[in-house]
């Protein structure tokens, strides 16, 4: 399997799962958020990945979300599944049920904690990856994992020669890291970045890369049309998506993927709710945004980026078709 055996590139947003009030599962909920992203026009979703709180749900929620998600998109772009866990065994059964479920695809970090080296690395993936026919998406989260996979010179090129591996999301920090995994196996397989910027449209135009995947989809009115320039080789109207996007995120999100107000998920969620969007509640031990300064302070940023009115007009426009 490579890159030209999946279709997957531009805007995915990696969706949050809502919760109640009370820490349940909100079905309806994630069902709203699958449909939001259609009218939103993303080009792919990542369902339970790390803002999809994986690591507060039992494996049986697991597999709830992943069937929920699956039928609400119904098949209109593509839902790639995160089996990130601690145990090969456990990551590999999840893979399996996403295959069952109808799932595009699935991804998932090293094993957190552990600190694999970088042949227990290319182990598990292989392992991992080859529990389904599924195609794969190798997700290098140092922030998550406490390992930098783009720092071992080759380890990404060996990843992207097993079998099912079609995609790696480099998550690094790093961006000149991130160039490197570009320029080692963007050939081969799809890599999934920090391209949101000019620098990030250069590369894309010139050098390779694929796509972004972020946290909730807050951004999608202009990264969306973003790619769709991209796509269409539009390099004035892509930089001036790429402003507007550009400034909007970096005064939500750092260079390290840090939360600038809270920590990144509860300060994702008080930005959904702000604009409307259903987001839900966090779980323990993620605490919820509810200091008024704070929740004032994201109100400005939503304000003055204009996001709230870009949403309306592409809504407004999805729903008028």
């Amino acid at each position: 399997m490579n890159r030209d055996d999946v279709a997957w590139s531009g805007y995915w947003p990696a969706a949050p799962t809502p919760f109640t009030a009370t820490g349940a599962l909100d079905a309806d909920g994630l069902v709203a958020l699958m449909n939001l992203y259609a009218d939103m026009r993303v080009d792919g979703v990542l369902v339970n990945g790390s803002t999809g709180e994986w690591f507060s749900q039992t494996d049986d929620e697991r597999r709830t979300v992943t069937e929920v998600a699956v039928d609400a998109v119904a098949g209109r772009f593509p839902v790639v599944i995160g089996v990130s866990a601690y145990t090969q065994s456990e990551s590999s059964a999840l893979a399996k049920h996403a295959e069952t479920a109808g799932a595009d695809g699935v991804l998932a970090t090293p094993p957190p904690y552990v600190h694999p080296s970088p042949d227990e690395i290319v182990s598990y993936y292989e392992a991992v990856a080859g529990a389904t026919q599924l195609p794969f998406m190798v997700y290098n989260w140092p922030r998550g994992v406490a390992v930098d996979m783009g720092s071992t010179p080759g380890l990404f090129s060996r990843l992207a020669d097993i079998g099912n591996v079609a995609a790696i999301k480099d998550s690094t920090g790093d961006w000149l890291k991130m160039l490197d995994t570009v320029e080692a196996v963007s050939d081969r397989v799809r890599v999934f970045g920090s391209f949101l910027h000019r620098r990030g449209l250069a590369t894309l135009l010139d050098l390779g890369g694929d796509g972004n995947i972020d946290g909730g989809g807050v951004g999608a009115p202009f990264a969306v049309p973003f790619y769709r320039a991209v796509a269409d080789r539009d390099a004035e109207s892509a930089r001036v998506w790429a402003d507007k996007y550009r400034a909007y995120s970096s005064r939500l999100i750092g260079g390290d993927y840090s939360g600038v107000y809270a920590s990144p998920i509860p300060q994702l969620k008080a930005v959904m709710n702000l604009l409307a969007q259903p987001g839900g509640h966090v779980r323990p031990p993620l605490l919820p945004v509810t200091d008024t300064d704070t929740l004032a302070a994201l109100q400005t940023v939503v304000d003055e980026s204009g996001v709230a009115e870009a949403s309306a007009r592409v809504l407004g426009a999805s729903h008028a078709a």
